[in-house]
């Protein structure tokens, strides 16, 4: 018996080797096009449809109806709107559909929000904690590379798969810089702080042989079993250590950098510096920076200011 989503499966494949090879995106970026673009194929699917040629604007609508009844947020719609507009504009320039039918797709409007971010003192503080060596829940290696883990994020504002993509070659200590790559298999170069320097010296003097087998190749970060650390476990760190600093708020390994670009900013630099340290290809991006900084200043004077 015929599975009902053969017909599409073959269009999902070309699509996503579009997406690698010609567009180069990330894994991750790859991963999500495909999910939204199976779901969609799906949907279209149980809708009656059984060849491209028959998808319209309509199946797009019914689908984003669909979503929202579901209950999926205005973010996840929009997301997968944008997907269906460039699987559309794809499928149309390559001569699978006469129209492109998703070009007039309007996506929900996205309520835009302030990243969470720590006060300066309060990533000292996770800082001084995390290089406490008094903490008896891990071994002290583990508690060492931990401590790198987070001077590398907050001082350098790498994403977490930057960080974990990271060998050894990477580091350099005379510069203090090390080579990332990012999104799109973009390479840049990211400075680091003294701290951290002494703390990667010390995770790899001290700390990383301990977890070394035959799995660790020239990985940075590993694990107790040797294999390189994943997103998920960073996160992980993340969320312990931060737990130990009294008053601070819930934030990732992405919090992280978004509090290290606003101290930056908060601190006098450049917009355009800020941009190239976390590897925006566009200065909007980094411009929501401003209102966080902004946010503060208000906070603040409300708070000190007699007339305010």
């Amino acid at each position: 018996m015929t599975n009902s989503t053969d017909w599409f499966s073959n269009v999902v494949e070309d699509f996503v080797e579009y997406l690698s090879v010609e567009k180069n995106r990330s894994l991750n970026t790859v991963r999500t096009y495909r999910t939204d673009l199976e779901l969609f194929l799906q949907f279209a699917t149980n809708q009656g449809i059984k060849k491209l040629s028959d998808i319209d604007l309509n199946i797009f609508r019914l689908w984003m109806a669909d979503q929202k009844d579901k209950g999926s947020s205005n973010s996840t719609i929009s997301r997968r709107s944008s997907t269906a507009r460039v699987f559309s504009t794809w499928a149309f320039k390559k001569g699978l559909i006469k129209t492109d039918p998703a070009i007039r797709l309007i996506s929900p409007k996205v309520n835009k929000t302030l990243p969470h971010v720590l006060g300066q003192k309060q990533a000292s503080s996770l800082m001084q904690t995390s290089g406490n060596m008094e903490d008896e829940e891990n071994s002290v290696a583990i508690r060492m590379r931990d401590h790198a883990i987070l001077e590398v994020l907050y001082s350098s504002g790498l994403r977490v798969g930057e960080l974990t993509g990271l060998d050894i070659k990477d580091i350099d200590f005379s510069r203090l810089t090390m080579r990332v790559i990012g999104k799109g298999n973009k390479e840049r170069v990211v400075p680091f702080g003294q701290p951290a320097k002494q703390a990667l010296k010390t995770y790899l003097a001290e700390a990383r042989s301990e977890f070394v087998n035959e799995k660790s190749a020239n990985a940075l970060f590993i694990g107790t079993r040797g294999k390189r650390l994943d997103t998920r476990q960073v996160r992980r760190i993340v969320t312990n250590a931060i737990l130990r600093v009294e008053g601070a708020p819930d934030i990732s390994p992405h919090d992280l950098r978004h509090s290290a670009a606003t101290h930056m900013l908060e601190g006098g630099a450049d917009l355009r510096i800020v941009q190239e340290l976390l590897g925006h290809s566009s200065l909007a991006t980094t411009q929501k920076y401003t209102h966080v900084t902004i946010e503060r200043l208000r906070e603040v004077f409300a708070n000190a200011h007699p007339r305010a």
